[in-house]
């Protein structure tokens, strides 16, 4: 028997779901009911979503392989939600092919150097950025936390760590570059990389390193004792 959506139970309701349950425990079907946001006349948004997917074996690599003309032969499937469900099953394919990239893993200041010179080295203005490693040393996630001037720039440490939860990163390395050339630590540089560090101690997320980065070179807290 045919019931709208917004007749179920609010904890059955698929987006609502997702936001009091989490997005793991709803079926293929239910995600799919998200994209197209309704079904028709006689059929829940659900409902349809599970005959679209029945017409596939439930196998979403092959549902992802159907044209948008096929798609559209589903009662209730317009050209607009065929396309959003073409276009959601693209992005989990180029998501697939990027985890498959092997990671680049970081053995030594110089290959974050080597990773951060071309991004930040040559810039006019100072910015501040944390590349974000999961337990095995390779990096997950690289992102620049500020911007400033030519002597420097503002760094919320809240804003790293929550970075690093949600990347699930165990560990991070701190890096921002010199527009002066100059490769000396800053007392404000030591000061936000102890307090950073510090807080990765109690939250359980090691800060490796701090790397100020020029045009030609690069200064390691680690290698050079400062982090101690």
């Amino acid at each position: 028997m045919y019931t709208p959506i917004h007749q179920w139970a609010e904890d059955d309701r698929p987006r609502q779901k997702f936001l009091l349950k989490g997005k793991d425990v709803l079926s293929d079907s239910e995600l799919l009911a998200i994209l197209i946001g309704s079904g028709s006349r006689n059929e829940s948004a659900v409902q349809l979503c599970q005959r679209i997917l029945a017409s596939s074996d439930h196998n979403l690599n092959r549902l992802g392989k159907m044209t948008i003309a096929q798609l559209m032969q589903f009662k209730g499937i317009g050209e607009a939600k065929a396309i959003s469900i073409a276009a959601a099953l693209e992005l989990g394919r180029r998501r697939r092919a990027e985890d498959s990239i092997q990671l680049k893993k970081i053995t030594s200041s110089k290959a974050v150097f080597e990773i951060m010179q071309p991004i930040i080295g040559e810039l006019p203005h100072e910015e501040f950025w944390v590349v974000y490693l999961n337990n095995s040393n390779k990096i997950i996630y690289k992102t620049q936390l500020s911007k400033g001037g030519i002597t420097g720039t503002v760094v919320d440490i809240r804003l790293i760590f929550k970075m690093a939860f949600e990347q699930n990163a165990t560990a991070l390395i701190l890096a921002h570059n010199h527009p002066s050339g100059k490769l000396i630590a800053s007392d404000a540089d030591r000061i936000i990389t102890k307090k950073i560090k510090e807080a990765g101690q109690i939250l359980e997320i090691q800060v490796l390193d701090h790397i100020i980065i020029t045009e030609n070179d690069y200064l390691s807290f680690q290698d050079a004792g400062i982090f101690n």
